[in-house]
């Protein structure tokens, strides 16, 4: 998946955020794009939404999660320090709904 891409000290990860979801999920691979589509239950209120995603993430990894671009967008991309692109391609593929 061209969405995640290693760097120096983790893992870069662009993603597409629908909010008001009834719950979180990572829900399938945009190849157009090239982002993984996520939902999540928080609505784009007062970084509710970026919170959700960053504790999801951090949750599924347990790795140290943090948005570097799209604060204010649905696309986004989020950095997963200390680990690497293989495991994180198997967890997202593994989790794919």
């Amino acid at each position: 998946m061209k969405a995640i891409r290693g760097v120096e000290d983790g893992v870069l990860v662009d993603i597409e955020v629908s909010p008001g979801s009834s719950g979180f999920s990572i829900s399938s691979y945009n190849p157009w794009r090239n982002r993984i589509e996520i939902r999540i239950r928080s609505i784009p209120q007062r970084g509710k939404a970026n919170k959700e995603i960053i504790q999801e993430f951090s949750t599924i990894t347990h790795k140290e999660v943090e948005i570097v671009s799209g604060h204010k967008s649905r696309q986004k991309t989020i950095k997963i320090f200390d680990t690497v692109e293989n495991e994180i391609n198997r967890i997202i593929k593994d989790l794919i709904s």
